[in-house]
């Protein structure tokens, strides 16, 4: 097989087709500590589309087994809204996890794994938690350059992401700017291996609500979809901010309408041909997601 079809042949286009536990296009992501259930609860009356339930960086160490004891109540009952995050595992922590969580997981929309290094390791992880779906993080400079490899490993990946703030500290990188080649890669090595496009990293601080817009659409125009929280206060910004606009979506069904007549220019200059068809598809697939949620704004229009 080619080295660029991942295995079991080509993926379905990203967004022709519902993915096994997500809601329609989910654009929100929201971390709870698992040792918190009140929080959990709370985290699960909010509108984002996937509650992440945290054992790893959220848990400090002397909480651990209490975390993991709490997850697997959780999901004693089916959590199709829940995803997850078990500890590195190649550490006794995520030996743990993965061994409670091994015939619970079935319910959600997934593990997300944390500082995968390899497609050998996600392979073993798949055998472990046969038809669950995974999302590997790519926290350092080893997994970054293996993202293709890690993304095309298994059928039961379904998202890869960056783990931004470890992988800070593994480049050494002070700036944001730093980090610009390393979204670049991600988004290409979803794209390449038919994943759906990836899920920016957390904004950390919660205050700064304009900053979190800004950056969302930067990363919107950088290719990705959508972003993790780690406050409900964040949640309604980055939706506006990838919510296609009015004026994006007219010109979307403009593009539509002229679709079947070959390469086309629209009255305004625009010159259609297929690429831009499957862009303006991308628009209204956006539009048409789930209805939006009771906080949800006006789109972001603001340039960055």
């Amino acid at each position: 097989m080619p080295q660029n079809v991942p295995p079991g042949g080509p993926r379905p286009v990203p967004g022709t087709g519902p993915r096994a536990g997500f809601p329609i296009m989910p654009l929100t992501w929201l971390y709870v500590p698992a040792d918190r259930p009140d929080r959990v609860a709370k985290a699960l009356a909010t509108d984002a589309d996937v509650v992440i339930v945290d054992l790893e960086d959220a848990v400090a160490a002397e909480n651990k087994g209490r975390a993991r004891a709490e997850a697997v109540a959780l999901l004693a009952t089916p959590q199709p809204r829940v995803q997850i995050r078990v500890n590195d595992v190649r550490t006794p922590y995520g030996q743990a996890d993965m061994h409670a969580l091994a015939s619970l997981v079935t319910g959600t929309c997934g593990i997300r794994v944390p500082k995968v290094e390899s497609a050998a390791e996600v392979r073993e992880i798949a055998a472990a938690v046969p038809g669950v779906p995974l999302h590997p993080l790519l926290e350092s400079a080893l997994g970054l350059e293996r993202a293709f490899e890690i993304a095309a490993a298994s059928e039961a990946v379904a998202s890869i992401g960056l783990g931004e703030a470890d992988l800070r500290a593994d480049l050494g990188v002070s700036a944001d700017g730093g980090l610009a080649w390393a979204r670049s890669r991600v988004v290409v090595a979803a794209r390449a291996a038919g994943l759906p496009a990836p899920a920016q990293s957390v904004y950390p601080d919660i205050r700064d609500l304009a900053g979190l817009a800004a950056s969302c659409l930067e990363g919107r125009a950088a290719g990705f979809r959508g972003r993790a929280a780690v406050h409900p206060a964040q949640l309604p910004v980055i939706v506006n901010a990838y919510r296609p606009t009015e004026a994006e979506i007219a010109a979307a069904h403009e593009v539509i309408a002229a679709a079947g007549q070959g390469a086309v220019a629209l009255p305004d200059g625009r010159f259609v041909d297929e690429a831009i068809v499957r862009q303006a598809r991308g628009v209204l697939e956006l539009f048409h997601r789930e209805p939006p949620g009771p906080h949800w704004g006006p789109p972001v229009t603001a340039t960055p």
